[in-house]
């Protein structure tokens, strides 16, 4: 079977988890917290990278997280764990998928009807997710060098407008309002638990895991940057931009003569969003596959029909995008440390047995 290898995970780690943090979480920050907006996002990916550490330190098994769990807990309970991570990742993925579908709305298609503008996502979504979740490793190999060219040309275009000393003092927000950025960010740092659907069809090699965690802290500080140049452009209005990347480059005082030429970064950027937003639904399926094995028609069908249900909750919250990110970052933002930062330490215990998926 293709395992993703050391290199694809790297690339994952490294260059397209940041991404998915560049589209809304930014403004996010700034309403909760103002200056010190990058602090909450320091120490999130500081976690997450413990645990990303944790469950590379599990692939070294070669075992799925079912081989895992059923192991040592038995079938049924080895089933009832991996489809909730996996009911837990369709949770997770609906705020993104919600940010993917306003930036493209409001970025590039803001004179068409949301529907006509977001739909054909679905039918990429529908036929990417059916594919095995080893195959994305190729997927990293082509998406990571996209991103790094786009988050480079839009960090040149951006920095020059930047005032970096808007972000000081540190601390300034006072900690109740920086706590309150924290927990509210809980939402867009679920990576661990998408590692998790991938254990067994990782190639494991020697000291792959803590260097998986630097991986991770090195796009964590590609993003930390990004939220100061944020800051240091917008100051006090930058609670008001909700697609950052978009908007910290336009000031650029070149365009009089290229244009906006930075909308080619911004493409490409927000081609790797695309692919980044469908990856929870591709480890809910996972899940389902796992747990119950791997008819030649079942992926098919599990992906057109949660494409289908993702597509109507889309269109359900179409105006509501405020009223879910409230309830995702506010009242259900507990499942997240949950699932992300306390189940793989406690996955580090089992010894699991290979078997067949009933």
């Amino acid at each position: 079977m293709t395992k993703i290898s050391r290199r694809q995970l790297f690339f994952f780690l490294a260059f397209m988890a940041p991404v998915g943090k560049l589209i809304v979480m930014p403004a996010r920050l700034a309403r909760v917290c103002g200056n010190d907006l990058w602090l909450p996002a320091l120490a999130q990916f500081l976690l997450q990278a413990a645990a990303v550490f944790c469950v590379l330190l599990l692939a070294k098994r070669g075992k799925s997280l079912y081989e895992l769990l059923s192991g040592c807990l038995g079938k049924i309970a080895g089933k009832v764990c991996v489809l909730l991570v996996g009911a837990f990742l369709l949770f997770a993925g609906l705020l993104p998928l919600l940010e993917e579908k306003l930036f493209v709305q409001g970025v590039f298609y803001d004179t068409l009807p949301s529907l006509l503008s977001f739909a054909p996502f679905f039918l990429f979504s529908a036929y990417l997710c059916s594919k095995p979740l080893a195959s994305y490793g190729r997927i990293f190999d082509l998406l990571a060098p996209i991103a790094a060219v786009g988050f480079a040309g839009v960090m040149v275009f951006s920095a020059g407008n930047a005032d970096f000393g808007a972000v000081l003092p540190v601390g300034a927000s006072g900690p109740a309002a920086i706590a309150r950025g924290f927990a509210g960010s809980f939402a867009w740092f679920f990576d661990a638990a998408l590692l998790l659907m991938m254990l067994g069809k990782i190639e494991y090699k020697k000291n792959m895991a803590w260097q998986g965690a630097l991986c991770y802290l090195g796009g964590g500080a590609a993003v930390v940057l990004f939220l100061i140049t944020f800051y240091g452009i917008f100051e006090g209005t930058a609670l008001n931009q909700l697609f950052a990347f978009t908007k910290t480059s336009k000031y650029f005082s070149g365009f009089t003569v290229l244009g906006r030429a930075d909308y080619l970064f911004i493409f490409l950027l927000s081609l790797v969003a695309a692919f980044y937003t469908a990856l929870p639904l591709t480890g809910a399926i996972e899940s389902v596959l796992q747990a119950f094995g791997r008819p030649a028609a079942l992926p098919v069908l599990l992906s057109v029909g949660l494409s289908g249900i993702y597509f109507l909750l889309v269109y359900l919250f179409d105006y509501r995008f405020g009223d879910v990110m409230r309830a995702v970052t506010e009242q259900a933002f507990w499942l997240f440390p949950v699932f992300t930062l306390l189940l793989p330490p406690l996955l580090l215990p089992l010894k699991g047995r290979k078997h067949e998926s009933a």
